[in-house]
């Protein structure tokens, strides 16, 4: 039996349930950490053999289970919504992509233009498993139908970093899409391998809700009376905006489940820890980050229903918005100007989780166990914005939640 020897800064992270599953330790562990899943659903490193001082040292400043990369310097830097150089809302000109991806096909028509003007030789992205359509697999897209394929939200547990190593070991430049915390482990290990920048000119995320374990896609197959066997294929969503959850069997039968159904009624209940206090859910290491661009009720509560998908985009850096006009200018893309105050409305769940992280960060303080380093990301300024009762209800829920998993 190979032994199993503990990096002393996976067990930190483990034993705090702060891993968001990213890859990173394993693609750089020289294949001594390989990513699985973990009960109940979520990707986990599982260590097989012993970690080289090197290795570990990388794991120790990338993994984002122990510290994130602080948001670089911009002329407006919002404590909810990070570094900010242009605000926009749009969509990919192609009908075709702004109709399959998840809302409005703005990031994959980046992707495209990246491709097709030279800029990167591939896309690294995550894409649905053909094995298994509610998982994911990590794909390097070299056309602009791959990168389609690709297209659109998949909220499951993924690891785009897992290979990590051998892309730094090509002489390829790189378009990387990943989840927040995906950007913070690469960008952090450019800080110490100078490789990284040059093999990943672009970098792009998205504002995350969070990574759901697979029982929670389970749970939505059940409800919709579909038996893993009889699966052809799965979406989470697409196909309209925000669209449904679309499950097919082999035999053609297909069901569905509406978006506040699929995400707010399921999946959004079964995040990971780390999730739930993720201080940059809004990509602001990255070059661009790309949302849901919501039209809003009365009160400002984000509305879901079907219409033309609409993206926000947010240009964080020379390089992001050098590749947004760019697309702009190719007709890839039409873009209208937005503002902070405008993201405010689109998106009030990212707003009410960063100004709570301290709080509940407050409450893992409490309770003895470990937590990331978040300088440089301005949870500070964004818990001057939480009310106290707000903010004690956090306190004493995150407390709860981890007597309750230690128990």
């Amino acid at each position: 039996m190979i032994p199993r020897p503990s990096s002393p800064t996976l067990r930190r992270v483990l034993a705090g349930d702060l891993c968001s599953g990213c890859g990173l330790c394993a693609g750089v562990s020289g294949g001594a950490v390989r990513i699985e899943e973990a009960s109940p659903g979520y990707n986990r490193p599982h260590q097989y053999a012993p970690v080289s001082p090197e290795a570990e040292r990388r794991i120790a400043h990338c993994c984002p289970g122990a510290a994130v990369k602080g948001w670089p310097e911009a002329p407006e830097t919002d404590p909810y919504w990070g570094p900010c150089l242009t605000v926009s809302t749009g969509h990919s000109t192609d009908p075709r992509l702004r109709f399959s991806a998840s809302s409005g096909g703005m990031l994959s028509a980046l992707l495209i233009h990246a491709l097709e003007s030279g800029l990167v030789d591939e896309v690294v992205q995550i894409a649905t498993d053909p094995a298994d359509p509610t998982r994911n697999v990590v794909r390097r897209s070299a056309t602009a139908a791959e990168v389609t394929a690709s297209a659109g939200s998949r909220y499951a547990p993924s690891s785009p970093l897992d290979h990590v190593a051998d892309l730094l070991a090509e002489e390829r430049r790189f378009a990387f899409v990943g989840k927040p915390c995906d950007v913070s482990a690469l960008r952090r290990l450019g800080e110490l391998d100078e490789r990284v920048s040059r093999r990943f000119p672009v970098v792009i995320s998205f504002f995350c809700g969070g990574i759901p374990s697979t029982a929670g896609t389970q749970q939505i197959l059940d409800d919709l009376g579909v038996d893993r066997g009889d699966l052809a294929g799965f979406k989470y969503r697409g196909d309209g905006w925000p669209g449904a959850a679309t499950a097919t069997r082999h035999d053609g039968s297909v069901e569905r489940m509406s978006y506040p159904d699929s995400w707010g009624g399921r999946l959004s209940f079964r995040l990971q820890f780390r999730c739930k206090i993720c201080p940059d859910a809004v990509g602001g290491a990255a070059d661009i980050a790309c949302a849901d661009a919501w039209f809003g009720d009365e009160k400002g509560y984000p509305l879901f229903e079907e219409t033309e998908g609409r993206s926000l985009v947010i240009a964080r850096n020379e390089a992001g918005r050098a590749l947004v006009d760019a697309a702009v200018r190719a007709g890839r893309i039409e873009l209208q100007p937005s503002s902070l105050a405008e993201v405010a409305l689109m998106q009030p769940y990212q707003a009410q989780r960063k100004r709570l992280i301290v709080a509940r960060l407050a409450g893992i303080a409490a309770t003895l166990q470990p937590y990331p380093d978040y300088r440089g990301v301005k949870v500070l300024a964004a818990a001057r914005r939480v009310g106290p009762v707000e903010a004690v209800r956090n306190f004493l829920g995150t407390i709860r939640r981890i007597v309750t998993r230690q128990r």
